[in-house]
């Protein structure tokens, strides 16, 4: 996120696109409905007409894959009507002209062709968003899983540049993460094209700095692979050894055959985890880790705010701590790791070597935590980022993006558009809820969400048990007749081994990104 949850109760707007926030992202949401109850304004854009739409002064019901021609047709917009902020666009941004020629495309009329919405909805969303500034504009997994899901991204950065609505509090364009430190993760190096703190691999001086301070003499000079890159380079021999740190793809993974399939094709597969799960059956070796609340450490949420985890009760049998793991097997390797603690890893490593860490220490974190970027030690942090228009690469550079459709489309054998996501009772494979009796007596089975129209097309009643086929497999769940999924679109979540989503989407990835088209794919539905 570029600002701060903090800033939603002072917020006058919101955009919230491609987000069910209130079963994903269910603090946030909170957040937004007190914003709302307390005067302000919010857009809703989403096929689905979920429960956060119900806040909405505005909800958008776009096809599913169809965000960037919606995004540039209200860019369009903007630029015709005039409705953008000039000032900010002319001091602080590149780009502006190559925008303005690639939304030309974009006309209401056309886009809406694309979008399933009406012409004139295209225009009162321009116009609402410009009439009340700034805006806040938050979004999640319905812009980043498909296969133009980086395009996506530029798209609504595009938009809020256009806006001026970045570098001020209340603004700005805010993912919300998916996972408790998915953030944390990323500002830790676990990508493949970084150091810690976002330092690249490819950079001369970012490899001999880590070089040094982990005593190797040299270290990778390109970017490593993808997940979907190791999977098949499980099945040729190009990877021969894979380690799975606190992720259970055998079922998050779309294509869960070619999955089972990838795995078992591993000469050698570690899985270090809390539970076993579904991909810990495929494991040579499982290293039993403790858990976030047996452990010292930290977190870094959505809002890059850095916070203290302390241990409140001790790891049960041989689990041990993440670090701790990851050390001794280097010490077995014959390579001795200096720090012994979480804290002497932030302090001694972290703080060091990463610039916008480095006023962040332990001692620093006590309460409500630090958001980075934190450069040194009387720095307060910093609530929102590219303050007064000052972006990381000077100037914010627009970047035109061309509409491009979902990689699987309706045909006659398969007519409905599956998408899928989050609901609110469980989280992800249930590897932790699904060990929890109330989380299974509040939802204890997968539904397949569709329209009434759909349903009345086929004969389906509520409750009935139906099958979902895709090219790739089928299973089957019971039927949730609702008016809050369009026509033509089928709603399904991936907690439930059995009835899993990810036996029928489609591996087809983002090609920049490597991140699967999770929200499309064609299906049928039959009665059982």
């Amino acid at each position: 996120m570029t600002n701060s949850f903090n800033e939603f109760a002072r917020a006058k707007m919101f955009m919230v696109i491609g987000s069910n926030m209130t079963e994903a992202h269910s603090v946030a949401a909170t957040y937004v409905k007190n914003a709302v109850a307390k005067g302000a304004r919010l857009i809703v854009v989403d096929p689905r007409r979920h429960a956060l739409a119900d806040h909405a002064d505005l909800h958008v019901p776009l096809r599913v894959g169809s965000d960037i021609a919606f995004l540039n047709s209200v860019v369009q917009v903007l630029i015709e009507e005039k409705l953008y902020d000039q000032g900010f666009v002319a001091s602080c941004t590149v780009g502006f002209e190559d925008l303005k020629e690639k939304v030309q495309a974009y006309p209401p009329e056309t886009a809406a062709a694309i979008c399933g919405l009406d012409a004139d909805l295209i225009r009162e969303v321009a116009r609402r968003i410009s009439a009340v500034k700034p805006m806040m504009l938050c979004y999640t997994l319905g812009i980043t899983e498909h296969t133009c899901g980086r395009n996506n991204v530029l798209a609504v950065a595009n938009l809020q540049m256009l806006l001026g609505n970045m570098g001020v509090a209340c603004g700005g364009v805010n993912p919300l993460r998916g996972q408790n430190n998915v953030q944390g993760a990323c500002d830790m190096g676990a990508l493949p094209n970084v150091f810690p703190g976002y330092q690249p691999v490819i950079n001369p001086e970012a490899r001999e700095k880590f070089a040094t301070a982990w005593g190797v003499d040299r270290l990778p000079d390109q970017n490593g692979l993808m997940i979907p890159q190791m999977m098949e380079g499980l099945v040729d021999k190009s990877v021969r050894a894979f380690y799975i740190f606190g992720e259970n793809l055998a079922n998050t993974e779309p294509d869960i055959r070619k999955v089972e399939h990838e795995l078992a094709s591993a000469e050698f597969l570690v899985c270090q985890d809390i539970f076993p799960n579904e991909t810990t059956r495929f494991a040579h070796v499982v290293l039993p880790a403790a858990a976030w609340s047996e452990n010292e450490g930290t977190f870094t949420n959505s809002e890059r705010r850095v916070s203290r985890v302390r241990t409140a009760s001790p790891a049960p049998g041989l689990a041990r701590p993440n670090w701790w793991i990851f050390r001794e097997i280097a010490r077995r390797l014959g390579h001795e790791w200096a720090s012994d603690s979480a804290q002497a890893i932030w302090d001694n490593e972290i703080a060091v070597l990463a610039p916008q860490f480095g006023g962040i220490q332990y001692g620093r974190l006590d309460g409500d935590g630090l958001q980075w970027p934190c450069p040194d030690e009387a720095h307060p942090g910093t609530c929102f980022l590219h303050k007064d228009g000052d972006f990381t690469c000077g100037l914010g550079v627009f970047t035109p993006v061309d509409w491009t459709p979902p990689a699987e489309q309706p045909c006659e054998d398969y007519p409905l558009v599956l998408s899928t996501g989050r609901r609110l009772a469980h989280y992800h494979t249930r590897t932790q809820t699904g060990r929890c009796d109330g989380m299974n007596d509040i939802l204890g089975e997968e539904t397949v969400d569709m329209s009434p129209h759909d349903a009345a097309g086929l004969a389906i009643a509520q409750g009935e048990t139906v099958r979902v086929r895709s090219r790739r497999g089928a299973v089957c769940a019971k039927a949730r007749v609702t008016d809050r999924v369009p026509r033509g679109m089928v709603w399904m979540a991936f907690h439930f081994r059995e009835a899993n989503a990810n036996w029928l989407t489609n591996p087809v990835f983002d090609p920049v990104t490597m991140t699967a088209e999770y929200k499309a794919c064609a299906v049928r539905v039959e009665k059982v």
